[in-house]
């Protein structure tokens, strides 16, 4: 996709001042009524303004549409896409710049709409970063587009779930609604398309993403100021209490350089992390670190800056092969080549993962006159450090982890020998400063436009519900994307009205809050009104509840199962919408009582109705609430480990809790949280899963089952290419490894906090060979 920055311009209702301060700090008139267009630093933004008393967005830009046609080619079209509140509409011109264009294609947004990151893809010669469409209801309607950096492939996901979020929204609002987008919903694509009217109405904010044809493949483009469309902030640390001892032993150019301390006590090996700030995106870092390109990496790599890239294996996954002359590190005449892999992935968060492995190529062999040698294994974690305002620039910080041996740190970090700055690991670690040096002393690479961040609630955006009642049927999102048909409109509803400015003010986070919150080591108790308590609790016996796994005996006991209290997790306190804090979590609210661990040909869901499964047990039957949770590990052959959690009174209906069981999908689906730790193991492994809360509804396809005393959720892991690499992972050191889950539901406004721990699960080195076939 030929795109760079988010452009946007906030706008609302409400007062009328005469000018408005501009992104780059002068000031710009705007005219009493009508439309007005605003150059900011070479793009276009649009203001479009209406007298109705609410905010819409429309999000627009240049992408790449791929598919396949009706003889089976594979084809790679540039259009132009727009979304206007849950509409999207794909034209072949900027319909900005081009009055009157037809769209060629059409669709409506629904809740079941599932956007996934397929990573980086090799098209026409050059990458690009592809999403793919589906209803998580059925996945037979698909569609897929591109976009040339991964920067603007967030931005797309982001404005995609913005506009699911505004779907959800009005379906909460009234059956009217309901009943209007239930029929988009099953209209029939199979005829002729109908005519609809183009949903410009209302329109308070234009997203202008990407700058359009002239900025083609691989070219150095502004990401924007990062402006997330999440209503709420999420803390900068993690939701797991920190078991590493950092200590900073050097600064380098700037740059830290840390000791695991506890690590360093086994004698075995040290981690060891450098970590700096660059002036940029975590987006613009990313592009950098990942592109192979040498002429770049000449500027501030020293060791890896002739790479070349052998094999890509998903777009989440590749092999390259490089080479380094080792007299600029050591006093060793040989040349050296080596090849090791690069796994990345993108957080909630916004972080970029990189996970570097050294491995063997059966297409590149010790080359003749070069030395094989293995690359430490590493990690890089890009992480934005705040939302910038309109004045400032965008910040990152930059980590890189990787093991080395003993040998020669110490002297170095005592300043007793200067040897280990000619070896490999020191190479890495300076890795960090040459790309912070190279990226401020490349402005092109940072150039991004001016923004105003986005934060609206779901109600300042969404139409009142008589607004679509007059509306004509449209067809679906992912049978408009995929459909090579064309479709006809009618022109644009012409608006008259006065636009007004709107300020939105920003609290920055205090890092000192969250060190405080650990220091006062405030625990966060389940709210005594999610259970029933005028019913007397029964007595939960876990002798009557077998699972296929069994419970640990003690801690240092294998393949087995137990749960740990909530305390080493953190979830948002009673005060977290105002100053971002986190406390650490409690006991549970619910009891696990058991755990399955199956063996299946193909992924299995629905487990809670298998006659011989606990919950029909007639213990079972007893239980006040069941909630079955069914994680679907794919794999040869697939698993399935499912997790039994009881209460011992009945699930108050007004509660949080309460919502969430009898609630809707598109409600579990935004509010069903799961908090990973991995207590023991491998450290790569650790750096892959992360401790950050992930919204699983958001990541992979989550179905939901209510009947008689349960709830079931089947998650599909399978059902993201990010997961499945992260999964496989794990499963090659599972033996290895102590995990923590944590269940939550996410609270989102004041009387939903503090958050408490629902449930949690303690896996420890469980036994691939272990797991049961179940009988389907």
């Amino acid at each position: 996709m030929a795109s760079g920055s988010i452009l946007s311009k906030v706008v609302s209702d409400g007062s009328s001042p005469e000018s408005v301060p501009s992104e780059t700090g002068s000031v710009e008139r705007l005219p009493p009524s009508g439309n007005s267009m605003i150059k900011e630093n070479g793009g276009d933004t649009s203001i479009r303004s209406t007298s109705s008393h609410r905010e819409r967005l429309e999000f627009s830009g240049w992408v790449y549409h791929l598919g396949v046609n009706s003889i089976g080619h594979d084809y790679c079209h540039f259009r132009f896409l727009c979304i206007r509140g849950k509409h999207v509409e794909m034209y072949k011109r900027d319909p900005h710049e081009n009055p009157g264009i037809k769209p060629i294609r059409r669709g409506a947004i629904g809740h079941t709409l599932m956007v996934e990151e397929l990573g980086r893809r090799k098209v026409n010669k050059g990458d690009v970063y592809v999403l793919r469409f589906y209803n998580r209801l059925d996945e037979t309607k698909k569609g897929e587009i591109a976009c040339a950096t991964a920067g603007d492939a967030r931005k797309w996901m982001e404005a995609f779930d913005h506009a699911r979020q505004q779907v959800e929204y009005e379906l909460s609002r009234g059956v009217s609604v309901r009943k209007k987008l239930n029929m988009e919903d099953e209209i029939d694509l199979e005829g002729h398309r109908p005519r609809v009217r183009r949903y410009a109405h209302g329109l308070k904010k234009l997203i202008k993403i990407g700058q359009g044809p002239e900025t083609l493949l691989r070219k150095a483009s502004g990401l924007g100021a990062n402006s997330r469309l999440n209503e709420y902030l999420d803390a900068d640390s993690g939701d797991v209490v920190e078991a590493h001892e950092w200590r900073c032993v050097r600064t380098v150019n700037g740059v830290r350089i840390f000791e695991d301390m506890a690590c360093s006590k086994n004698g075995k090996g040290i981690l060891v992390k450098a970590v700096g700030v660059v002036e940029a995106s975590a987006d613009t870092v990313f592009e950098v670190v990942l592109n192979p390109e040498r002429h770049s990496r000449y500027e501030w790599d020293t060791l890896t800056s002739n790479l070349e890239l052998i094999d890509s294996v998903n777009g989440h996954y590749d092999v390259v092969y490089g080479t380094f002359d080792p007299r600029y590190l050591t006093w060793w005449h040989s040349k050296r080549d080596f090849v090791f892999s690069r796994q990345w992935f993108r957080g909630q968060d916004g972080t970029y993962t990189i996970l570097q492995f050294p491995c063997v190529h059966k297409t590149r062999l010790p080359k003749s006159g070069y030395k094989r040698t293995k690359i430490n294994p590493s990690t890089w974690e890009i992480s934005n450090l705040s939302k910038p305002s309109s004045l400032s620039s965008p910040k990152c910080l930059v980590t890189q982890t990787l093991e080395i041996n003993l040998k020669g740190w110490f002297n170095w970090r005592n300043k007793h020998c200067q040897k280990f700055e000619n070896t490999v690991p020191y190479a890495l670690l300076s890795q960090v400063s040459g790309l912070k040096e190279y990226v401020a002393a490349n402005p092109a690479i940072t150039s991004e436009s001016s923004t105003t961040i986005v934060q609206s609630n779901a109600s300042d955006h969404s139409g009142s519900i008589s607004e679509f009642e007059d509306a004509e049927p449209a067809e679906e999102f992912y049978d408009a994307i995929a459909d090579d048909s064309s479709s006809s409109s009618e022109d644009e509803d012409s608006e008259n009205g006065k636009e007004v400015p709107k300020e939105k003010k920003m609290k920055l986070k205090n890092i000192s809050w969250a060190i405080a919150s650990l220091t006062l080591k405030r625990t966060s108790a389940p709210d005594s009104n999610e259970l029933d308590t005028n019913i007397p609790p029964i007595n939960l016996d876990l002798s009557q509840f077998n699972g296929s796994m069994r419970r640990a005996k003690d801690e240092a006991d294998k393949n087995c199962w137990s749960s740990p209290d909530g305390s080493g997790f953190m979830i948002r306190g009673k005060t977290y919408l105002k100053d971002s804090m986190k406390v650490k979590g409690g006991e549970p609210l619910l009891k696990l009582i058991a755990v399955d661990w199956f063996k299946v040909e193909e992924c299995v869901s629905k487990v809670a109705l298998h006659p011989k499964n606990l919950v029909q047990s007639a213990a079972g039957k007893k239980l006040p609430f069941i909630l079955v949770i069914n994680l679907e590990v794919p794999a040869r052959p697939n698993y399935s480990l499912v997790m039994y959690y009881a209460s011992d009174r009945p699930v108050s209906k007004n509660s949080l809790l309460g919502k969430f069981i009898d609630g809707t999908d598109m409600f579990r689906d935004s509010r069903f949280k799961l908090i990973p730790s991995i207590v023991e193991g491998y450290w790569m492994v650790k750096r892959a899963v992360g401790t950050k809360a992930c919204l699983l509804g958001k990541a992979v396809t989550c179905k939901y089952l209510r009947q008689d005393n349960f709830l079931e959720i089947d998650v599909d892991i399978s059902s993201s290419s990010v997961a499945r690499g992260v999964i496989s992972l794990v499963l090659g050191y599972v033996t290895s490894l102590v995990v923590d889950l944590s269940i939550v539901i996410e609270g989102r406004e004041e009387a939903e906090l503090p958050e408490y721990i629902l449930g949690t699960i303690r896996l420890s080195r469980v036994q691939l060979d272990s797991a049961v076939a179940l009988e389907v």
